[in-house]
């Protein structure tokens, strides 16, 4: 599983063999940062509410290292994974 901090948030990529999918989370956020998810030409968005973390919908992956998550801050700052 890639992991990456940006800013105070950690943002990741979870994948499911069964499901043939990855998603990203993002954790440790504040209300209004988001998180996307892209593997291939598919990409999709999640953003934060009252909660501190948020998840994006599934995306087609034939293995984790296929997807990237990014996330951005309110505060401007961006960051990404790094592939496996």
């Amino acid at each position: 599983m890639a992991r990456a901090t940006v800013g105070g948030a950690l943002v990741e990529v979870r994948w499911s063999a069964t499901c043939g999918a990855a998603w990203a989370r993002i954790t440790r956020a504040s209300a209004g940062d988001t998180v996307r998810i892209t593997a291939g030409s598919s990409e999709q968005e999640g953003a934060v509410g009252a909660e501190a973390e948020a998840y994006t919908p599934m995306v087609g992956a034939d293995q984790a290292s296929d997807a990237r998550a990014c996330a951005t801050l309110v505060s401007g700052t961006t960051g990404c994974t790094a592939p496996d």
